[in-house]
């Protein structure tokens, strides 16, 4: 099927792939992979590209950093890639960022498509143009807006995945529903997930978000919406990503921090108690995790602080009025930051 304008959800990426070359020509390709994505996706559609080189870097959130991209553009250099040249992204959102960080830097720019492999990349991060790597500790510090050539959304691509892999990229379709859609939400939540009907809820997804980044590209304005469960969620995965405490994927963390703002937005914006109870006891239910200890409550509160959205040290939430319905620029404190990882922590199971 397709979906707007330069985004593709493929059926048969084998023809798919093929077609969109004929007729463009290009300088050079790279493709870049990890070993993950090198051992289970690229055979899938090797044979499908037209003569490219291989850049393989190491998996992981861990490795998305200056050097990794430094190695990236050495490799490109060592192909001599130039402005007519295209880099192609077979990853998750690590790749998809990193990758597309590197060629929109390069000779000052290269285009770029996506081949998003993981569900967390096909139903979000692939698609909107935000580019950018981790720095000093602090997640997507560096980064700028440009948008891929075209994406790809291949379903068999998530056959590679671990369930957890799938838990952590369900995380983004339960926030779509929570921030546009409360009839969607209210559907997925009576399933289990394995009977989720994944090419269902990654249109829906994908509509969502185009929906929103085509009226903000910049994020000026509504697409702020996009990153409900995310102010809290991204400084509790830069904490474990940093400590020895053990890493949580990116929808793992997302999924506390959605539980988290959903309290605040009961303090804050609206949200009513029976809607609190429904969304937190769902996410705890699907994203299991033990509690967070005070020290560390405290530490995810100050890394808070330097969220991308602040404001004159100001921290600003995406929180929600009601299900399906999201607002931004919402202001709050470290306190209540602390005191809604707290209310997490309260809750059963």
């Amino acid at each position: 099927m397709k979906s707007p304008e330069n985004i593709t959800i493929s059926r048969n990426l084998i023809k798919d792939l093929p077609d969109y070359f004929t007729g463009r020509s290009h300088s050079g390709i790279a493709v870049i992979v990890d070993e993950n994505t090198h051992r289970d996706c690229y055979p899938l559609i090797a044979a499908s590209l037209p003569a490219h080189d291989l850049i393989r870097i190491p998996a992981g959130e861990e490795h998305k950093n200056l050097d990794t991209c430094s190695g990236i553009w050495g490799r490109m250099t060592e192909f001599r890639l130039d402005r007519n040249a295209l880099v192609v992204n077979l990853g998750g959102g690590v790749i998809g960022d990193m990758g597309g960080f590197c060629a929109a830097t390069y000779k000052r720019g290269i285009r770029f498509i996506n081949l998003p492999t993981t569900l967390l990349a096909q139903v979000d991060a692939s698609i909107g143009g935000k580019l950018g790597i981790d720095f000093q500790g602090f997640k997507n510090h560096i980064g700028l807006f440009r948008e891929p050539e075209h994406v790809f959304i291949y379903t068999r691509f998530l056959d590679t995945l671990s369930q957890r892999e799938l838990r952590s990229g369900f995380a983004e379709v339960i926030k779509h529903c929570l921030i546009a859609d409360r009839a969607m939400f209210e559907e997925i939540r009576t399933l289990p997930l394995a009977e989720i009907q994944w090419d269902k809820v990654i249109a829906h997804s994908v509509k969502i978000k185009y929906r929103v980044v085509q009226s903000d590209p910049d994020e000026k304005g509504l697409r702020k919406i996009l990153n409900f469960g995310h102010t809290v969620g991204h400084a509790i995965e830069t904490y474990f990503l940093n400590s020895n405490s053990g890493r949580l994927l990116h929808g793992e963390a997302v999924a506390i921090g959605m539980v988290c703002e959903s309290w605040l937005s009961a303090q804050k914006t609206g949200l009513s108690q029976s809607e609190l109870r429904v969304i937190s006891t769902y996410l705890k239910e699907i994203y299991p995790f033990e509690k967070i200890p005070e020290p560390a409550i405290n530490a995810i509160a100050e890394l808070a602080v330097q969220d991308k959205k602040n404001v004159r040290g100001t921290i600003k939430c995406s929180l929600l009025e009601r299900t399906g319905h999201g607002v931004f620029n919402i202001a709050v404190t470290p306190e209540e930051i602390r005191d809604s990882i707290r209310f997490y922590n309260r809750l059963p199971g």
